[in-house]
């Protein structure tokens, strides 16, 4: 199949291509598309709208914050859902998310089986991953988001941006993260980046062999 992978910065797009020297399939693509939804929406639907043949499938993928102790430091998550998380309006009675504004959406489905596939593969936790543009800095902030989103693994800040894109292209999305530190307080002592970009790494080794099977069919 033919695969454009979407991260935000370069050292996540050269974990997911392996480093240097390593094989990539040859019907894969790996996209640095900049940090937050809009960016990463706008880098992927130009590479959807400039590609010399259609794409099979796009992936977000990258690093992220895990819930804990659902998605502990260095596991991986694979999305069941892919949600914009800070997109609606404060009310005096809480938080309303756009579609209950009646305005647009707030959630992606990933291809249910081929995702579930894909998590099992990769002993991933497979869960809402949410999308935010503020990235979560207190334990108050982390007790909102999981009261309103309690089955979340991870938050990242690109994957509705890129699942955006790929809807108007009519190409299916998934959603990849390897947890790099805990939602909640910011404690930048407690990251774990190396070992986070180590799990993105062998999450794609494992997968190119996936990547390289003929285009599969969505239900």
């Amino acid at each position: 199949m033919r695969v454009l992978v979407v991260t935000a910065v370069a050292a996540e797009a050269d974990a997911v291509s392996g480093g240097p020297g390593a094989d990539v399939p040859a019907a894969t693509d790996v996209l640095a598309a900049g940090v937050g939804p809009a960016a990463a929406a706008a880098g992927t639907a130009t590479a959807l709208a400039l590609a010399s043949a259609p794409y099979d499938l796009v992936v977000s993928a990258g690093i992220g914050g895990g819930f804990q102790p659902l998605a502990p430091l260095g596991s991986l998550v694979v999305a069941d859902a892919i949600v914009a998380a800070d997109l609606g309006a404060e009310t005096p009675e809480g938080f309303l998310p756009v579609d209950e504004l009646g305005f647009g959406r707030t959630v992606h489905h990933p291809p249910p089986g081929f995702a579930a596939r894909i998590a099992g593969l990769l002993d991933a936790v497979h869960a809402p991953v949410l999308t935010v543009s503020t990235v979560t800095g207190s334990a108050a902030r982390a007790a909102e988001l999981t009261a309103r989103h309690p089955r979340a693994a991870a938050e990242a800040m690109e994957g509705f941006g890129v699942a955006e894109a790929a809807a108007a292209h009519a190409v299916p999305v998934i959603e990849i993260r390897a947890v790099s530190n805990a939602v909640g307080p910011r404690d930048r002592s407690a990251w774990r980046i190396g070992p986070a970009l180590d799990a993105l790494r062998y999450a794609f080794q494992q997968l190119s062999p996936v990547f390289e099977e003929s285009p599969w069919q969505t239900p």
